[in-house]
């Protein structure tokens, strides 16, 4: 069945919206939003390798992605260097390489503005079946295992104690992550990919009493926000990806007001 390309933007959107809620929220929980960063601007890096080793444009963005997620990983643990220095120290040499890669490639010409800003518009049905099938892993290795995340996001040693297997959790976690930014990064662009997971879920969290509370609000306002952000850019013929986190940033405005009184 053919769909326009306005469809296949907002089923897209919503697919990504709807795993970024619970993504979201754990990344504001355990104040990785710093992480999230660095595992975007590592997704130029993904685009570059892809064109340069002549392989499917998803395959290079989930390589690259998932290998810096684990080095930070293994990096974190060896406490060689102060977290935030790393991520920032990774996170600008990632992009920075991304960039460079992509004005040198020969033969190649990358439209850098699309990929740092996003181009949802040009979603086609591949990029769909490559949304939803990592929506369906993500969600249910959340769905597994989100006792345990909220176990150590509470207290890493008290969890431990119980029996939670602290470290296998933060791995998995990171490269589902890993997974979901890479998959995002065509909606919104390298540089906006956090914001479409933090902005929704800040905004659920003013009126959310319990954390699956936040977890199904944040998706169904990060849902809304790109379907503001698309008929906007239509409308006013906006950058989408902009448009988008703009959304999300009035409805957070919003959600602060009506918090108030839900409280």
């Amino acid at each position: 069945m053919y769909l326009d390309f306005v469809t296949r933007a907002m089923i897209g959107g919503v697919g990504v919206a709807l795993v970024a809620g619970p993504l979201g929220s754990i990344i504001i929980w355990r104040r990785m939003s710093n992480f999230g960063d660095t595992l975007a601007h590592s997704t130029l890096l993904g685009v570059c390798f892809a064109l340069l080793l002549n392989i499917d444009l998803y395959i290079g963005l989930i390589g690259i992605s998932v290998v810096v997620a684990s080095f930070l990983a293994f990096l974190s643990q060896q406490r060689l260097i102060a977290s935030d220095a790393l991520l920032a120290m990774i996170s600008h040499s990632t992009l920075a390489l991304g960039l460079i890669l992509a004005t040198v490639l020969p033969g190649v010409r990358i439209d850098l503005l699309g990929y740092l800003y996003g181009d949802i518009l040009s979603i086609n049905e591949t990029d769909l079946i490559w949304i939803y099938a990592a929506n369906i892993l993500a969600l249910f290795v959340l769905a597994k295992l989100w006792r345990s995340i909220l176990s150590l996001t509470i207290n890493e040693d008290l969890a431990a104690v119980e029996g939670v297997p602290v470290v296998r959790i933060k791995w998995i976690l990171m490269i589902v992550m890993a997974i979901v930014f890479a998959i995002a990064m065509k909606l919104v662009g390298v540089l906006l990919i956090t914001a479409l997971l933090i902005i929704p879920a800040s905004g659920a969290r003013q009126f959310s009493k319990t954390p699956e509370q936040m977890a199904v609000f944040a998706s169904i306002l990060g849902m809304l926000s790109v379907v503001c952000g698309i008929f906007a850019s239509n409308y006013w013929d906006w950058p989408t990806g902009p448009a988008i986190v703009v959304s999300a940033t009035l409805i957070f405005i919003v959600s602060l007001v009506f918090g108030r009184f839900y409280k």
